[in-house]
């Protein structure tokens, strides 16, 4: 029995090596079994690169760019022991000179007491001084010290070392036109979110994360 068992093989294998030859059946396909990827072209599927997600959403790269300038930004603020959004605050300042709590607030485009948690930070930290408004113990008045005015000049250095860094390969006309589109994108998230000044809050400590959000490209002291 075991030599009728080989001699049939024997047979089957014969006749299914004929059958390849004439073209009847083709390599991988005896025995019903499907032939692997490795034996045959792989499919179009197979042959397309996985992407991520959003790979061709403007959003997603600009969330994953504005991600990237944050963190940047953070890094090198670290040096001047400010965390990244504190430094709208020293801008804002050393533009106007002094102001009160509200207007602070008002062109930060924040809640005043996410302003005013701000500024008692940065008064702790020596950089920002307040005092009652003269006649009206209820207003305060915010102004930058001379160690915050050190602190302005420095972060102004660094935005434009990070800007340069941002910007590199860009001409000048690739500027205007990347900050001419961003502002066109703030705008119009702002139409439909109802955003006064085209932006979020600002985030001005990095452990708000409620506070997330950009400041009006018209308000920051140092814009894209």
């Amino acid at each position: 029995m075991r030599a009728a068992e080989d001699g049939l093989s024997a047979a089957s294998s014969d006749e299914v090596s004929g059958m390849q030859a004439s073209g009847k059946v083709k390599p991988g396909k005896e025995s019903g079994r499907e032939p692997s990827l490795a034996e045959g072209k792989p499919g179009r599927e197979e042959q397309r690169r996985l992407r991520p997600p959003g790979a061709k959403s403007v959003g997603w790269a600009l969330v994953q760019a504005a991600r990237l300038h944050r963190s940047r930004i953070g890094d090198r603020l670290a040096a001047l022991d400010l965390f990244a959004g504190q430094e709208q605050v020293v801008q804002a300042l050393a533009a106007a000179g002094t102001m009160t709590m509200g207007d602070l607030a008002a062109t930060l485009r924040v809640r005043p007491p996410t302003a005013s948690k701000t500024i008692s930070r940065l008064a702790a930290l020596g950089f920002v001084e307040r005092r009652a408004e003269a006649g009206d113990g209820r207003i305060v008045r915010v102004r930058l010290t001379e160690t915050g005015l050190a602190r302005a000049a420095a972060i102004e250095r660094l935005w434009d070392e990070v800007e340069a860094e941002l910007l590199d390969g860009f001409d000048n006309k690739e500027r205007r036109r990347l900050r001419k589109l961003l502002r066109k994108v703030a705008r119009n998230l702002a139409d439909v979110t109802g955003a006064a000044g085209h932006e979020a809050e600002a985030e001005l400590d990095g452990e708000e994360e409620d506070e997330a959000g950009l400041i009006a490209p018209d308000a920051v002291i140092r814009p894209l």
